[in-house]
């Protein structure tokens, strides 16, 4: 989750020179300067540290990282000025967020812009990014590749439903490919010339996020611009809020009020601006087990799932994982100028049993990673990530017993076979590998002989 919002944060500003987060006993659990030039800190002098330990003249009233742990009110474009341990001063403006865990605040970052004092730079705010709408990078139905029967009823779905202007929502785990199934729906859609906006809500504060959806009005606060939301950004168009089970729950009444009245407010205004705004969702958990969860409003729920569609998981698309293969080979070759036919046999098998937690992402991430391994013109099981098979004794279902042609006997030698290959693959000899099996040197050799396994 830290490493999310991390990214969250950074993707979100224009230009930042540091960020710092802590837990609820003000204790910096991260840290990064990226102006070391400026300002010579570095991460492995704070980490672990007390806030306080840092800059010795902050205190419980002073320093906006407490204080926001404290009452979990955001402080945007504040000026500080900061000396730390080391007696080394900086002038800086930051912003400062609580981070929570469902209305819980487990820690709190904090954004920094430096100003340069040989520069000078004046009337610096943290500015977020402007929002790159190129419709041709959109994904269309044609790019959702299968060859399995429970996904092709999605793209027949999609085109059914595209037309329409009610609410969808998305279900489906990491890495299902819920945001290129949001963007083929508004491609197909008789919005597709106007916007698709995207917005991520998971880790984002409940205030940074008020801000980004609803826009702001000019003096709001200190910094504050007249800036457009992401709705009246994606007026007439189609706007994905994806993970919005992560949204704070005070924030989702928000929202249920601007979906339900076509209408938004920009902070710090008192007048209403109409939308026209087709909403697309997203969640990665089951709906109703986040309703239960209360991480997601049942009224707001039955708003934006006027119409679902549930993806399924790679592992309950088996006749996709070879075809997907096949299809990210032929893009990383052209992407890396390679001539890789494919994948070996028993890699092929490997593919099949195994889970898949990421589902599709994952499996491309797999191929680009034995891309950058592999020294022949095929994929072999060498150059898989070792993290697949530690994982292995999961990965024999009773489906795959099932359709197997094999008997039980040829399964389970099949495998053993797999367990000793690994636990050779893993090990400096004969006698180590036996020992992590529980069986003596002696049945070891036995058995590498039996399934010719090279020592």
């Amino acid at each position: 989750m830290l490493q999310s919002y991390i990214k969250q944060i950074l993707s979100l500003y224009n230009y930042i020179d540091a960020i710092v987060m802590v837990d609820t006993d003000g204790i910096i659990r991260y840290s990064d300067n990226f102006r070391t030039d400026i300002y010579n800190l570095y991460s492995e002098e704070t980490i672990g540290k007390y806030i306080c330990d840092i800059y010795p003249q902050l205190n419980e009233h002073n320093s906006s990282l407490l204080k926001v742990l404290k009452n979990g009110k955001a402080i945007l474009n504040e000026t500080q000025h900061l000396v730390n341990y080391k007696q080394i001063e900086i002038d800086a403006v930051n912003s400062t967020f609580s981070l929570k865990s469902g209305n819980k605040i487990i820690g709190a970052v904090e954004i920094s812009a430096y100003i340069d004092p040989e520069k000078q730079r004046k009337n610096i705010t943290l500015q977020l990014k402007k929002r790159n709408d190129d419709k041709s990078d959109y994904y269309n139905i044609d790019d959702i590749i299968t060859n399995a029967s429970n996904m092709i009823d999605i793209k027949k779905k999609i085109l059914k439903i595209s037309k329409s202007n009610s609410p969808i929502l998305i279900y489906g785990d990491t890495g299902t490919g819920k945001e290129m199934i949001a963007q083929s729906i508004h491609k197909n859609s008789t919005r597709s010339s106007k916007p698709f906006i995207s917005q991520n809500c998971a880790a984002i504060p409940s205030t940074l996020l008020e801000s980004i959806l609803f826009g702001t009005l000019k003096g709001s606060y200190t910094g504050a611009e007249n800036r457009k939301g992401l709705f009246e950004s994606a007026d007439g168009g189609t706007l994905f809020l994806d993970e919005i089970n992560s949204m704070e729950i005070s924030m989702q009444a928000k929202l249920l009020k601007a979906i339900e009245n076509q209408e938004i407010r920009r902070i710090g205004s008192t007048e209403s601006i109409k939308v026209n705004v087709r909403i697309i969702s997203a969640v990665n958990n089951p709906p109703l087990e986040s309703i239960v969860e209360n991480k997601l409003r049942e009224d707001l729920f039955y708003r934006i799932g006027v119409i679902q569609i549930n993806l399924p998981n790679l592992k309950d698309r088996k006749n996709d994982i070879e075809f997907l293969s096949e299809h990210f080979i032929k893009e990383y070759n052209k992407k890396m100028g390679k001539s890789i036919i494919g994948l070996d046999e028993s890699v092929k098998k490997i593919f099949k049993n195994y889970n898949w937690p990421g589902n599709i992402r994952e499996l491309k991430n797999v191929i680009e990673s034995s891309f950058n391994l592999t020294y022949d013109n095929i994929i072999k099981v060498d150059d898989l990530p070792d993290y697949m098979f530690s994982v292995k004794s999961d990965t024999l279902s009773i489906a795959d017993i099932i359709t197997s042609e094999k008997s039980l006997t040829e399964l389970i030698q099949n495998y053993e076979k797999d367990i000793i290959e690994y636990a050779m693959k893993n090990s400096h000899n004969v006698t180590e590998a036996a020992k992590i099996l529980k069986i003596s040197r002696q049945a070891l050799n036995y058995k590498l002989s039996k399934y010719n396994i090279k020592k």
